[in-house]
């Protein structure tokens, strides 16, 4: 229920979805003075989160800065959150990826690179609750069909938020059923703009580990004229992103998961 709860809220307050209900009651009470400061005010916010410069220095800043792979040590295990397939998709022969397939991808690139031993994925149903096929699954076998080993990788299924992904890892690796010891290092790869929080989730059950963001929505700020001046429908998606992570955070404070 909590999952919905979040989901709901995280929709209702979405910038779009404010600009959008601002326009259309400015449109519909157009006639009394509030809906003449209504309407104005809805097409000045979707001006403004629709500025790539702003929406593109806003998401550069909170997201933690890229890692040099060869600066990295070795790590026994790593940690990767889901979130970034398309389980509904037929037929069932392949990894359908959507934005962040950087998670599965770069996770692979260290995994080659002696970086990190084994992986965890992490990940269930999401949103698609009646659905047989989990992402962990689905990413599971891509990593197989890259070159990872299958005795490798183990997956975690339960999990359908960030809190969960960090509370079945926790008890998946304390269990010793993978043969880790408290000693052990850890990297943690998701997201960059999901960072901040799923660490937090991680240190939360006791679970220290480094991170490496990946799938990075910001870019080095540029003034110029295109990004200044002309309204860009990739700044909604990033403010899109912000919000529900900020959201998110929010509500994972309030409740004691971070």
């Amino acid at each position: 229920m909590f999952f919905y709860i979040s989901q709901l809220f995280s929709f209702l307050i979405m910038p779009f979805n404010i600009c959008l209900t601002l326009i259309l009651l400015g449109l519909v009470f157009k006639r009394k003075r509030w809906g003449k400061i209504l309407l104005p005010a809805g097409i000045i916010l979707l001006l403004f989160f629709s500025n790539g410069y702003i929406a593109n220095l806003v998401m550069h800043n909170w997201e933690p800065q890229p890692k040099e792979l060869s600066s990295l040590p070795s790590y026994e295990l790593g940690i990767v959150l889901t979130g970034v397939t398309n389980i509904n998709m037929l037929p069932k022969d392949r990894t359908y990826f959507t934005r962040g397939a950087d998670r599965a991808t770069h996770t692979v690139q260290l995994y080659k690179m002696g970086k990190i031993k084994k992986i965890l994925i992490t990940g269930g149903l999401g949103y698609d609750p009646v659905h047989p096929l989990s992402e962990a699954e689905s990413l599971r076998d891509f990593m197989i069909w890259a070159g990872v080993k299958e005795t490798d990788i183990i997956t975690e299924t339960k999990a359908v938020n960030t809190r969960e992904n960090a509370l079945f890892s926790e008890e998946i690796i304390s269990s010793k059923k993978i043969g880790l010891k408290p000693s052990d290092k850890l990297l943690l790869i998701t997201s960059a703009f999901h960072m901040k929080r799923a660490k937090a989730c991680f240190l939360k059950v006791g679970l220290n580990p480094d991170t490496f963001p990946v799938d990075f929505y910001g870019k080095v700020p540029r003034l110029n004229f295109k990004s200044i001046v002309q309204p860009d429908v990739g700044s909604l998606v990033a403010w899109h992103k912000l919000t529900k992570e900020w959201v998110g955070i929010a509500v994972y404070s309030l409740v004691g998961y971070i």
